[in-house]
């Protein structure tokens, strides 16, 4: 199997220029899916801190790099939004976040807030035992004893314990962040949250600063103010 993807064909979430080469490093397995990018991508063409895959491979070996609170040995493990990437010996962390237009950029935040990151829940089941399972945006998978989670919230989970820190319902007057469609990036407050009867995706309106915007249910994201990264200087 190639370990080389078309940057014509890339997710438009990629922070990658599409026309200056023809290939690009494949994503390995891991969460996030498809939408999930390469962590040299992020090392070598978004912060230069590389120049090769080999470089990137030394630095790992080092545990130099963290994501999310675990140190990374795979220079293809995908990244993804809201994962948080730490680098200890320089005393930089970045939160993954989606600027507009929807793609994937850094966000620079302090020590404080890389440790712990936020998850949206897009599914809920019981497990033998009685407790519940939070399935998050990343694939991962958290058990709660409680029922107050519901798909579409969002929660803040510790990265050392794995413990939720915070819960953000999805609600009217909750901050969402658009993170896909054509509102991608913009932020603002939902006004009205409509139910489609059937099988059709519920739809949001969102009131922004500078007016509104209307997107269906599975392209925001509940934020707190914290996560946008104008607090974080």
């Amino acid at each position: 199997m190639t370990n080389h993807q078309k940057r014509l064909s890339v997710p438009k979430s990629w922070p990658v220029e599409r026309k200056t080469d023809v290939f690009t490093v494949k994503a390995g397995a891991g969460p996030h899916g498809k939408e999930g990018v390469p962590l040299v991508v992020l090392l070598r063409d978004v912060l230069g801190y590389v120049d090769s895959k080999k470089e990137a491979r030394y630095a790992l070996s080092e545990d130099a790099i963290l994501v999310n609170g675990d140190p990374i040995n795979d220079e293809q493990r995908p990244i993804g939004m809201f994962d948080i990437v730490a680098f200890p010996g320089r005393e930089e962390y970045y939160r993954v976040f989606p600027d507009e237009g929807g793609r994937l950029a850094l966000t620079e935040i302090d020590a404080e807030a890389a440790g712990s990151r936020l998850g949206k829940i897009e599914g809920k089941q019981q497990v033998p035992g009685g407790d519940t399972q939070l399935t998050l945006h990343d694939g991962t998978n958290v058990v709660v004893d409680e029922e107050e989670y519901s798909t579409n919230d969002s929660i803040v989970v510790d990265n050392d314990d794995k413990s939720i820190v915070a819960h953000f319902p999805f609600e009217e007057g909750a901050l969402v962040t658009a993170v896909r469609g054509n509102h991608g990036g913009k932020i603002g407050e939902i006004d009205a949250i409509d139910v489609t009867p059937g099988s059709g995706p519920n739809t949001i309106s969102v009131t922004t600063d500078d007016g509104g915007f209307e997107t269906i249910e599975e392209y925001v994201v509940v934020i707190d103010e914290n996560f946008t990264g104008d607090d974080d200087e």
